[in-house]
């Protein structure tokens, strides 16, 4: 099987190469394609695997029975859809075609059960949802979420290497600011709305009218997507945060009957793709960074017994992107539909 993936030079697409080595998925050829020109080759299982520009390479796409889109929104619409139609199954990690109602959107150990053989489009999910989703969806089973309420402290990774990059720019200045004793002075920012070292930014994406940011209508509607719960009621406030990999999550988690906190325990402990840290140990972004678990603490009896109130942490890079997509590869592969024509 000729295996495909776009954006393979972008930081996602560094994580699905190093999932598919780890996982060991199979290939008869890799094939890895860029936006940009002059990248050097990868090595994946010892195979030398050059990066072609997609550009002038795109229709060795039409010889690869399995796709991962790593890139763009833009990219993502233009080759699809198409490749789709062809017969290639196509996991894409944008946002392009999460809430497209033909596409399934996909957490295996959330919804496994909406792959359809019949629709070969794939969808992965939003970097924060994703976390979000694997440790509330054992909870809805139980007892059905009415409302949520979430604020998410988001990793400057989540927003590209250039915001990597200028973050460390700013952690310099500021450094220096603070050994003299000085306010800092930044550059104005490329990549991010204000500056980030030893700041905080509630606004991820752009605002709509509603004063509601573009990470915080994803988030919700991602989430009733997958749950297949349209009627919850979710408030989110999104923040950027000063760190440089996993996205933590602040979730108050309302539900229709009452929530028995020791349950909710023994249901997480047994959950898949979960790590539950009890008593007085929590997760932090720092710690689980590089761990492909989602990881939940801080769980506890909210304002009455039907409201609990938990602490999620998740890489954003891995379960937020690219294992979660070496993952739905896994569960297409298992059902024996990645030979069928």
């Amino acid at each position: 099987m000729i295996v495909g993936v776009v954006g393979a030079t972008g930081m996602v697409g560094g994580e699905l190469l190093s999932q598919i080595e780890r996982r060991r998925f199979p290939f008869s050829r890799l094939l890895l394609f860029s936006a940009s020109r002059g990248h050097a080759p990868r090595i994946v299982r010892d195979r030398r695997s050059p990066v072609l520009p997609l550009s002038s390479h795109s229709r060795l796409l039409n010889d690869c029975g399995l796709v991962f889109f790593a890139g763009s929104d833009g990219v993502s619409r233009r080759l699809a859809k198409r490749l789709a139609r062809r017969g290639a199954w196509v996991i894409d990690d944008s946002s392009a075609f999460r809430l497209d109602p033909e596409v399934p959107l996909i957490i295996p150990e959330v919804n496994a059960g909406a792959l359809r053989a019949d629709r070969r489009l794939v969808a992965g999910p939003n970097c924060t949802m994703s976390g979000l989703a694997v440790a509330l969806s054992p909870l809805h089973r139980l007892w059905k979420i009415r409302e949520l309420r979430v604020a998410s402290y988001q990793s400057v990774s989540g927003a590209g290497r250039g915001a990597l990059e200028e973050f460390a720019g700013q952690a310099a200045v500021f450094a220096q600011a603070l050994a003299k004793g000085e306010n800092p002075s930044f550059p104005k920012p490329r990549f991010l709305p204000a500056p980030i070292a030893g700041n905080v930014i509630p606004q991820v994406g752009s605002f709509d009218l509603l004063g509601r940011s573009d990470e915080e209508t994803k988030v919700a509607a991602e989430l009733a997507k997958v749950l297949g719960a349209p009627r919850i009621k979710t408030s989110v406030t999104a923040v950027r945060v000063p760190t440089i990999r996993g996205h933590a999550i602040a979730c108050w988690a309302r539900f229709h009957g009452k929530a028995d906190e020791a349950v909710a325990r023994r249901r997480l402990r047994r959950a898949p793709g979960m790590k539950l840290h009890e008593g007085s140990l929590y997760p932090t972004p720092l710690a689980a960074a590089g761990s492909g678990p989602v990881h939940v603490g801080r769980l506890r009896r909210g304002v009455d017994g039907r409201e609990l109130c938990l602490w999620i942490v998740s890489d954003n890079l891995l379960k937020g992107a690219a294992l979660n997509a070496v993952q739905i590869a896994e569960e297409i592969r298992r059902r024996g539909w990645l030979n069928e024509p």
